[in-house]
């Protein structure tokens, strides 16, 4: 069940979001086939450490996230991906690896791929491996003011 702490934070912020409660997915490729969903709608967030920060970046479900290109947005020089170990106390209302995207509750700021940014509609985990929460990316937008770049990894042929 989505936790209470998520949906209290959505209906404060006076957002409309769907919830879905589906088969247990782990992997967001799972998430995507049991919500019967393209893997490029379904968003999922990696936690990253630049410096001495916790990020959350979100990306599409179907890409990796690409510590230079995060490090080149962020302006920093050492960006990358967490340890569980590192987060997991972070999220303590979410089973671990089920974090949704909400900097804003957890007070961590976001980085969002610029996919994400032209999708209509987002969709990711709720807090478990069994619910998922949909929104409008524009409303997403609003409540959590990402900053927003080119941070997925691509072969150096497609490359700007």
């Amino acid at each position: 069940m989505v936790s209470e702490h998520i949906r209290d934070y959505l209906q404060q912020h006076e957002v409309q979001a769907s919830w879905h409660h589906h088969p247990r997915a782990v992997t967001a490729s799972r998430l995507a086939q049991a919500l019967h969903v393209s893997g490029r709608r379904v968003a999922k967030p990696v936690i990253l450490r630049a410096g001495e920060r916790f990020w959350m970046a979100l990306i599409p479900s179907n890409e990796e996230v690409d510590v230079d290109r995060v490090a080149a947005v962020l302006g920093v020089e050492n960006v990358r991906v967490a340890e569980e170990s590192e987060f997991r106390n972070l999220f303590p209302d979410c089973e671990l690896g089920s974090e949704p995207p909400f900097g804003g509750l957890y007070q961590l700021p976001v980085l969002m791929d610029e996919r994400l940014a032209d999708a209509p509609v987002l969709v990711f985990r709720g807090g478990s491996h069994e619910d998922a929460v949909e929104m409008r990316c524009e409303d997403f937008e609003e409540l959590e003011h990402p900053r927003i770049g080119d941070i997925v990894w691509r072969p150096p042929e497609e490359r700007h």
